[in-house]
């Protein structure tokens, strides 16, 4: 035996490695049948899979220009990443954006800026900006709810993301006064950290779900009585990654506590279908969002991505004829968010934002119905100057997913429905989740919304207003060839947005239901 490990261990290391890479040939060669390139090509095929499994990475960091990447290249992450630690997020040297390509937008700015005096919101805090409407005023809600931010963590439930990424993001909302949107994976307890809230569900009826798996409408009442930080209720029709297709949850993924939040069986895998159970034609989707309305008191709106317009032409005219609907909508781009979807469906199904929602708002505004609606703008917004484009357009505020995951530690690995996530967020893996410093990660989320909002109210100024909503379709050009061909918004999508009813910001800061308090 001795002589059996003396000469084991004589036996150099890297004639075990050449052992190791026959046997490995060998099985490449004779045993395993899922890989042609490894049985064609044995120990160097498996080179080519490991290159490719990095693939992503190796072009991110060394190969992509800053400009180059989808869905968020290099120069929006890192804007993203400096505004939320509070860094310098200033570029020099002029930008290196191709400011002459097609679909590059300008802002007109005035000769003379919009002069903020000494005793102006904006002096005092330059990062005030409440949304100019009201939730359910219109309606006569009985608690309507004025946002006091306009820009918002859009919907991302837990189960999606990570416990301690949504309740980084509930207390950064609290710390910037803006609110945050459940996602439709229910109100879980990392909601409920004192940021105001907008509860979101959709077909699965997560957290509001009847036995029978369709709508509960005193599960509802009870939420809502028992968190009084809930302020609006939002009804997915669709979401913009894929729109008409349903989901599942596997059972596998459905531990005790995520089954309790969202009044489903443990391990017992669960179907989004679709549809919805409690409406299926526009009426009744009508009758629906009254009736909660009147439960709760509450505003109501919808989320949609946009494709066709006829139900939507329903809906404005049942709300022109009846004064009933939803009190606001948010309109979900097409480019896809944070959920898992086919590529079939993220890259042809519904119409990017821009699409979206110039065909909505002029559908509503054919009826005089505009300033009756919050509209909530979601698709990649979350830059000053897009989301100046968007209040052009006719946005009151602006929802953000991704950017919001960004400014907490996304590094947009791309693989948020592996539950693999490398930076804790989109995982319900504890060992990853503990990298997450939830402190610090909320002052984070808090930082970025608050760098938005004032960098927003700087091209405000510039252009000569003191609040976005006052932007309109003029005051944006887009490339459609050179500069002669350039065309404003209302050339463009050939239609002027409504004037908004707005005074002053002091007003907004003096006036009831600013952050759903009413003075």
């Amino acid at each position: 035996m001795d002589s059996v490990l003396e000469f084991l261990g004589s036996i150099s290391w890297w004639l075990w490695i050449i052992i190791s890479l026959v046997c490995l040939a060998i099985r490449d060669i004779f045993f395993q049948k899922g890989h042609t390139i490894s049985h064609n090509f044995p120990i160097v095929g498996h080179l080519r899979y490991w290159l490719e499994s990095i693939g992503p990475e190796m072009r991110q960091y060394f190969v992509a220009n800053n400009r180059e990447e989808l869905p968020f290249n290099r120069i929006e992450r890192g804007w993203i990443y400096a505004s939320a630690k509070k860094e310098n997020n200033y570029e020099g040297f002029g930008t290196d954006r191709d400011i002459y390509a097609h679909q590059h937008i300008f802002i007109n700015n005035a000769m003379m800026p919009y002069k903020v005096e000494d005793n102006h919101p904006n002096a005092l805090d330059n990062s005030f900006a409440p949304c100019a409407k009201v939730m359910g005023a219109y309606n006569r809600r009985k608690r309507p709810y004025r946002p006091a931010s306009i820009i918002n963590v859009s919907a991302m439930s837990f189960g999606s993301l990570s416990a301690k990424a949504i309740e980084s993001l509930n207390k950064g909302v609290k710390l910037a006064g803006a609110y945050h949107n459940t996602g439709e994976g229910g109100l879980s307890p990392y909601h409920s950290n004192g940021g105001d809230v907008v509860f979101h569900f959709g077909t699965g009826y997560f957290g509001v779900r009847a036995e029978d798996g369709g709508f509960s409408m005193e599960k509802m009442v009870k939420l809502v009585n028992d968190n009084p930080f809930i302020r609006a209720i939002e009804v997915k029709l669709s979401q913009g990654a894929k729109p008409g297709k349903g989901g599942v949850l596997p059972g596998k993924k459905i531990t005790k506590e995520i089954a309790e939040i969202r009044g489903v069986e443990v391990g017992k895998t669960v179907l989004s279908p679709p549809n919805h159970k409690a409406f299926s034609n526009v009426p009744e989707l009508v009758d629906f969002i009254e009736a909660i309305a009147e439960a709760t008191g509450l505003p109501v709106g919808i989320k949609a991505a946009i494709g066709k317009l006829d139900q939507w032409e329903e809906l404005a005219d049942i709300m022109k004829a009846e004064n009933r609907g939803p009190d606001f909508i948010a309109v979900d781009g097409g480019e896809g968010g944070t959920g898992a979807a086919p590529p079939s469906f993220a890259d042809h199904v519904s119409l990017p934002w821009i699409y979206g929602f110039s065909d909505i708002y002029k559908l509503f505004q054919k009826r005089g119905i505009t300033e009756r609606i919050v509209f909530v703008g979601s698709g990649k917004l979350g830059f000053p100057a897009k989301a100046a484009m968007a209040f052009a357009m006719g946005a009151d505020c602006i929802n953000v997913a991704r950017e919001a995951m960004m400014s907490i530690g996304c590094i947009q690995a791309q693989i948020c429905h592996t539950n693999r996530c490398p930076a804790g967020i989109a995982t319900q893996s504890k060992w990853l989740q503990n990298g997450i410093n939830i402190p610090l990660k909320s002052e984070r989320l808090a930082q970025y919304f608050k760098t938005f909002r004032k960098e927003l109210i700087e091209i405000t100024h510039a252009a000569g207003y003191e609040h976005p909503c006052q932007f309109t379709m003029d005051d944006v050009e887009m490339n459609v060839d050179d500069h002669n061909l350039a065309k404003d918004f209302s050339l463009t999508f050939k239609y002027e947005k409504s004037p908004v009813k707005f005074k002053s910001l002091q007003h907004l800061k003096d006036c009831e239901y600013l952050g759903g308090q009413i003075k």
